[in-house]
Parts: structure tokens; C-alpha cells; sequence
């Protein structure tokens, strides 16, 4: 992976962070080290915490 698809991934990452911490407000730093930047484990993370649906997670996610 390229330099500037690094830096432009992990700006999206940080944002997707953001954005499931104010949704998720139970979250910790650790769920994110354990997802560890992938989109996919993350999602799992909030599935097992929740109970929610992998659509509920992603609408929520994208800000829908």
C-alpha cells in the first residue's frame, strides 16, 4: 500500500472511530486496537456488544 492510500485510509479510519464512539458511546480504545483498522472486525465488535444487525451497524456508521 502506497504512502498516500495509507494516509488517506487511516484519515477514513479515524473518522469511522469517531463516528461509532459517539453511536457506541461504550466502546474503548481496546475494541478499535482489536479491530486494528479493519472495517469488517469492527463491525463484529459492535455486533457481540449490541446485538445489532450488520445493517443497523453500517447505517449507523455511515451516518444514515
Amino acid at each position: 500500500m502506497s504512502t498516500s492510500t495509507q494516509q488517506k485510509w487511516q484519515g477514513r479510519w479515524e473518522q469511522l472511530k469517531g463516528r461509532a464512539k459517539q453511536a457506541w458511546g461504550d466502546l474503548t480504545d481496546d475494541d478499535f486496537t482489536k479491530a486494528d483498522g479493519k472495517y469488517d472486525e469492527l463491525v463484529g465488535i459492535i455486533n457481540e456488544r449490541t446485538g445489532q444487525t450488520r445493517e443497523e451497524i453500517e447505517e449507523r456508521l455511515r451516518g444514515d
